[in-house]
């Protein structure tokens, strides 16, 4: 029984003697590395960084790749780096590649710039080889710029922008949505300044001219190398739409002024006829009072009867002249 257990504890610290093997072989491996490439690094903080939980290939490496290039980057800071939350291996490449290209960028700038979420990488190799950005940008859904010169013509315009990154400016500048806007705003701006469209198919280069002078790329992660106008088509005749537009609108106006008049004449005249209603309806009403007062005059004594036959001879001439005279509207007075 004693033997058994003997054994059992003689395999079980054979297995873990591997284990530690295997383990140490790993890290003595990378320490072995970087001693052959003249990249010293400590064995115990190699196994330090394991127990960190730190990627310790992708620091052994960093830190190899950048002592081959003479880069004084120890793998302290690599590893703060990284437990930063960085990409330690696109900050070698981009230290390696500013080097190369003799471009200033120190560990500080690229760290920074790493992590405030920036490709450092892309932003160095577009330091060396500038890139071209379409204005307006066909992903955003427009394909042209559209502005109208004085003389009421539309232009559209396409442009390229060549620019080039400033790592000064990297942490805190304007992206490219910015440089669009703005180029994008100043084409806008000088075919609106143009006098005749014809002016801006002749030298479409003064659109490039006004844009540059502008300084467009200022507080931009970018600096703006040319501004050249890819093409420039007519469009529509925007001063004579609008024209048309205001002379419907005018005419809705008038026509409603018109109508506002119509209305009040015509209230006018049902007004005009109501009144003359009342006015016959007070003739009707006094006509009615002389009967009346005929027979209170015969009842005083200031009527005789030759006086009421003598009146009822001149009613009956001046009803036979009307008569004569086409007069048929009138109708005599009855007694």
């Amino acid at each position: 029984m004693p033997d058994t257990i003997w054994i059992v504890l003689g395999v079980i610290g054979v297995l873990v003697a591997i284990v530690v093997f295997f383990s140490l072989f790993q890290f003595f491996g990378l320490w072995f590395q970087a001693l052959l490439s003249g990249a010293r690094v400590n064995l115990l903080d190699i196994i330090a960084m394991r127990f960190r939980k730190v990627d310790v290939r992708s620091v052994v490496l960093s830190r190899i790749r950048s002592v081959k290039a003479g880069l004084d980057v120890s793998t302290n800071q690599l590893e703060t780096h990284y437990l930063a939350g960085g990409r330690i291996i696109n900050i070698v490449n981009s230290l390696i590649a500013a080097q190369k290209a003799r471009i200033e960028l120190d560990w500080d700038t690229a760290c920074a710039i790493d992590l405030a979420g920036r490709d450092i990488f892309d932003a160095v190799n577009t330091s060396v080889n500038p890139k071209v950005i379409d204005c307006p940008n066909p992903q955003q859904g427009r394909s042209t710029i559209d502005a109208v010169a004085k003389d009421g013509i539309q232009l559209k315009a396409r442009a390229r922008v060549t620019v080039r990154t400033n790592l000064s400016r990297l942490v805190g500048g304007a992206t490219e949505e910015t440089v669009v806007a703005r180029v994008g705003e100043g084409i806008v701006s000088a075919i609106g300044s143009a006098d005749s469209h014809k002016n801006v198919l002749e030298n479409p280069d003064r659109i490039s001219k006004a844009v540059m002078a502008r300084g467009l790329d200022a507080g931009t992660a970018y600096e703006i190398l040319s501004i050249d106008i890819a093409d420039v088509d007519v469009g529509e005749n925007i001063g004579a739409k609008l024209q048309l537009d205001q002379a419907e609108a005018d005419k809705k106006v008038a026509q409603a002024l018109a109508e506002k008049r119509r209305a009040m004449a015509i209230a006018l005249e049902q007004e005009n006829k109501a009144k003359i209603e009342e006015n016959r309806a007070m003739v009707v009403l006094a006509e009615a009072e002389v009967p009346r007062a005929m027979a209170e005059a015969f009842r005083s004594g200031n009527m005789g009867i030759m006086d009421y036959y003598r009146m009822k001879n001149i009613n009956a001439d001046t009803t036979m002249r009307k008569s004569i005279a086409g007069d048929e509207d009138d109708t005599p007075n009855k007694l």
